[in-house]
């Protein structure tokens, strides 16, 4: 536990600049719905209209000029990338960091194994990861209620369900990835991000590529999709959690062999 505290301690302004940044954009896009809504009709019409585009963001699957699919498409952009650039962020440093920082040797050398520190490592991200997504749904709650509008609550906590698994999945396979490396690797995680957030708009723009609904964690976690078919596919989140899994797995594995420079 003082190891889990320790790295929460260690995180706090990661994780409040980011919390900050994105529920101030998701706050600012709610805030300014009423003042167009009288163009939402002719917007949701003519973003259903650009072909390729609309199908890249699901958004000819929704109705622009509904909050609900309105909260969706805006919540997919900033909470969807913004937070699974996050996760990826925290899951590679989580233990490469260790040995850029050279504290390896003093972490290592306290009465603990190297089992234990992966596993209070691999917490605390996660514990950041939820931290981050409650902050942000309830600013996104009261944001709502303030200008009038309420959610269905299925739908929000689908929505948020969806973006929470999508960034602790991201996270774990990042956090497995960081016991193979030493150095940074702060341009491997946010390039691993928005390669999956990339293969989502290629799985929506053409049936040929269905495949990699399978891999990609955006998939699941698309918040116009949540909203056209009423809640998370299964189908694509089952691989995603198997993902995750394999990635905390390999953690435990390559760092428990490894051999650790101070």
């Amino acid at each position: 536990m003082t190891l889990f505290l320790h790295e929460l301690k260690r995180d706090r302004v990661k994780l409040i600049v980011w919390t900050a940044v994105i529920t101030f954009m998701l706050s600012v896009s709610i805030f300014i719905y009423p003042q167009m809504t009288s163009q939402m009709g002719e917007m949701g019409e003519m973003f259903s209209e650009m072909g390729g585009f609309s199908e890249a963001f699901n958004m000819d699957k929704i109705n622009f000029g509904e909050f609900s699919g309105y909260f969706a498409v805006e919540c997919g952009n900033v909470l969807g990338l913004g937070g699974g650039f996050f996760a990826a962020l925290l899951g590679i440093a989580a233990l490469a960091k260790e040995e850029r920082e050279h504290t390896a040797e003093f972490l290592l050398t306290h009465p603990v194994s190297r089992t234990y520190v992966v596993a209070w490592k691999l917490a605390a991200v996660i514990a950041e990861v939820l931290i981050l997504n409650i902050a942000v749904a309830l600013c996104a709650l009261l944001s709502s209620l303030a200008i009038g509008e309420k959610l269905d609550a299925k739908l929000f906590f689908n929505v948020f369900l969806g973006y929470f698994i999508m960034q602790t999945e991201i996270a774990c396979v990042m956090f497995g990835l960081s016991a193979f490396l030493r150095g940074n690797g702060l341009g491997v995680g946010l390039g691993a991000a928005f390669a999956l957030y990339f293969m989502n708009i290629i799985a929506n723009l053409t049936d040929d590529a269905e495949f990699l609904r399978y891999i990609t964690p955006f998939s699941y976690a698309d918040g116009t999709a949540i909203v056209a078919n009423g809640g998370i596919e299964v189908k694509y989140m089952i691989p995603g959690i198997a993902f995750a899994l394999i990635g905390a797995a390999a953690a435990f594995v390559k760092y428990g062999r490894k051999d650790i420079r101070a």
